[in-house]
């Protein structure tokens, strides 16, 4: 899209040169001084783009008035069907270009000659698309951040597509933004760049100083005609992805999906699969209005920069906005601002469900001060509650293994329809995912996930929803830009966390019953499932702890407590603490009834009028359950209290899978009970760190004896009436 290169302010700007002496003859060419500070030259390559499809928006500036402004697929059918000649020479055009270069390719192989030939045909690819114009400009930039997926060659060869575009005439331009504003140029601006510092498949940028407050701002402006080119192309597109549809027996809509980008390109849609806004890019005032509520929501998160939109200048054909000073986020090689970038999205998908669709490496800067910063809102996406609460459980389930939940989830998602036979579903999804969940949540990456997906995807008629592969793409990008840098990145591991974190504090009652759910499987405590959780949701980047150079170590065990404590003694952990409250209640309770058996048996043989050591109560399968939980959880606090080379008791005492061995019977339960008792000095660095907690959190704390206690008497009283009435 469009790149604000970074130049200086001052050698940049020039006084715009009055109306007169404008209008009646060709701009001046730029000074040496301005091409030196970031005017665009302009190579004979990029040239084959006006040379080849010009001829669209020289038609297309004579019928952009007939055509809807917003996007509409019969409207614009009507009009080029009233053009046959020009849409059988475009189509010719993009069947000729593509045609021939498959039948190189196809040579290449016959020769075997396809590994020498490759970069030259990336080349040819790329002056393929710059020459048949916007739409299949925009196309490429949504493949070209995904090195794990294109081609090196090619890679490079489309990454030249987001910034090598050749700008249309500045004397057209200034036209544009005189009529659009209705004022002359001179009463804007009191300095302009000659040329434009940027320019893109939809418009092009310049620098200017506005006159009624001296800041400096970028002028972006619409290319004349595109609106037209890029209407045509959608058509013929939409008319080959139907034929293709049809010829390949594909289960996924591919005129829906190409409907949904086009959308996003010319109007705000309401889809039915839920209240996913994509906002038009044809019209710079509902960008605008997008930067606006961008910067609302994510402009106060440390170290993200969101321009100021400047809404009572920008038209439709015009926008202007702050300038931001920056270098491409994929040529800086930062690994905590694409940190910044994930969790920053992740935000938008899941809390806010406002989210930006196009985040290519042309929209992420690295700014002076060495912020992320975000330009370009022309597309972006609304992601409705209840796909957002499916997201996060089809995350969580797939993460833990519970591909029976998951196979609802893809029905919940609309990938399934809800026809779909669960049981085999689940068994296939099994197949394809298992192996990758298998490496650990920190190793899974998009391309494990693709694995043999493929073909299940054929078998069960898994369609891809057009709102969905948005969502996907602005994580997909991200993950992109990193392993360009670093190939052992995994986006899922920067965002499961986040993922954790926000299951565990969620108020959603779907997400709620989710988690007890998940953490009560089979009706038995998974006290496993949830030390992953609590585990994973401290690498969770916060925008607190989200800083490039905070003091504190977030990997110490102190900090560990501090966070586990901090977050159950809240309002957001009541969920959570209410859960393990009710676990250790349970585990103090069946540890009563075994010290009481305990003393029972060794005290019946001392009592007259007794048989033997007979005792007056017994553990139940049930207590034995709750016995085991309640170690489990000495256990889980033990790790977070532990230093790393310490091996706290309950290690020594328990099976190789965490729970206690049974060989014994309750006597050994109730001596390993005991014995466990007397470990617990190690948890005193648990009680060190109460005076560090916040004080709402430490008189949460206070509170916390009577109601554990108020839940064991609840226990005591039914066990004993439940015994009266046996």
């Amino acid at each position: 899209m469009l790149l604000l290169q970074p130049r200086a302010v001052p050698t940049a700007l020039r006084a715009p040169p009055p109306r007169h002496q404008r209008r009646w003859r060709p701009a001046a060419p730029a000074p040496p001084l301005a091409a030196a500070s970031g005017a665009i030259a302009v190579s004979s390559d990029e040239d084959a783009f006006t040379r080849c499809s010009g001829y669209l928006f020289e038609e297309g500036a004579a019928t952009e008035s007939e055509l809807p402004t917003a996007y509409d697929l019969p409207g614009i059918a009507a009009v080029y069907r009233r053009r046959p000649l020009l849409v059988l020479r475009r189509s010719l055009q993009i069947g000729t270009s593509f045609g021939r270069w498959f039948a190189l390719r196809y040579l290449d192989r016959v020769n075997e000659r396809a590994d020498d030939m490759f970069e030259l045909r990336a080349a040819q690819l790329r002056r393929i698309l710059l020459e048949l114009g916007p739409a299949f400009v925009k196309i490429a930039q949504a493949v070209s951040s995904r090195p794990d997926v294109i081609p090196p060659a090619y890679l490079d060869e489309l990454s030249l597509l987001q910034d090598r575009i050749a700008p249309f005439s500045t004397e057209v331009a200034f036209n544009i933004i005189e009529k659009e504003l209705g004022l002359p140029l001179d009463m804007i601006f009191s300095e302009i760049s000659p040329e434009p510092v940027a320019a893109a498949s939809l418009g092009q940028v310049y620098q200017a100083r506005l006159r009624s407050n001296g800041k400096v701002v970028a002028v972006k402006v619409q290319r004349p005609g595109v609106q037209a080119a890029i209407s045509l192309d959608i058509y013929i597109l939409r008319f080959l992805a139907s034929l293709a549809r049809k010829a390949a027996k594909l289960n996924t809509d591919l005129p829906a999906v190409l409907d949904e980008w086009a959308s996003s390109l010319f109007r705000r849609l309401t889809l039915n699969t839920g209240k996913s806004h994509l906002m038009q890019e044809m019209n710079y005032r509902e960008e605008a209005r997008n930067g606006l509520k961008f910067r609302e929501l994510f402009g106060k998160f440390r170290d993200v920069s969101v321009p100021e939109m400047y809404l009572e200048q920008t038209r439709r054909r015009v926008l202007i906005m702050e300038w931001i000073e920056g270098e491409k986020l994929s040529e800086v090689r930062d690994q905590y601002l694409v940190e910044v970038g994930v969790y920053c999205s992740l935000s938008q998908l899941l809390e806010y469900g406002f989210y930006h669709a196009d985040p290519h490496p042309g929209n992420l800067l690295r700014t002076v001060d060495g912020k992320l910063a975000y330009l370009d809102f022309g597309m972006m996406g609304e992601f409705r509650q209840e796909l957002r609460d499916g997201f996060i459980e089809a995350c969580l389930h797939l993460v833990n293994r519970d591909f029976d939940a998951l196979a609802k989830d893809f029905i919940t998602l609309g990938l399934l329809p809800p026809t779909a036979q669960k049981d085999e579903v689940t068994k296939a999804l099994t197949g394809v995912f298992e192996n990758a969940v298998n490496k650990g949540v920190q190793n899974i990456s998009f391309g494990d996930l693709s694995g043999n997906l493929g073909r299940t995807m054929y078998k069960f008629k898994f369609q891809i929803p057009s709102y969905f592969s948005l969502v996907i793409r602005s994580l997909a990008v991200l993950e992109g830009i990193a392993i360009s840098f670093n190939p052992n990145y995994k986006v899922l591991s920067s965002s499961y966390p986040w993922i954790a974190r926000k299951v565990l504090t969620n108020s959603s009652p779907k997400l709620r019953s989710t988690l007890e759910t998940l953490l009560y499987k089979d009706g038995t405590f998974q006290i496993d499932r949830l030390e992953s959780l609590l585990t994973e949701s401290l690498r969770a980047r916060t925008e607190q702890s989200l800083a490039r150079n905070q003091q504190e170590d977030v990997d110490s065990k102190r900090y560990a407590i501090k966070q586990v404590l901090s977050f159950t003694l809240t309002d957001q952990g009541a969920f959570v603490k209410d859960l393990l409250l009710q676990e250790i209640a349970k585990g103090i309770d069946a540890l009563g009834v075994a010290t009481l058996s305990s003393a029972t048996s060794a005290a019946a043989p001392r009592l007259p009028f007794t048989g033997g050591p007979s005792p007056l109560t017994s553990l139940n399968e049930e207590d034995l359950t709750n016995l085991r939980n309640l170690y489990r959880l000495l256990l889980l606090l033990s790790k977070f209290s532990q230093k790393e080379n310490s091996s706290p008791a309950i290690l020594q005492i328990t099976g190789s899978n965490g729970a206690i061995e049974k060989e014994g019977g309750s006597a050994d339960e109730l001596s390993l009970a005991l014995y466990e008792m007397t470990s617990l000095p190690e948890f005193l660095p648990v009680l060190s760190v109460i005076p560090e907690l916040p004080p709402e959190s430490q008189q949460q704390l206070l509170l916390l004896p009577a109601d554990l206690t108020n839940r064991i008497l609840s226990r005591a009283v039914a066990r004993t009436i439940r015994r009266m009435f046996m």
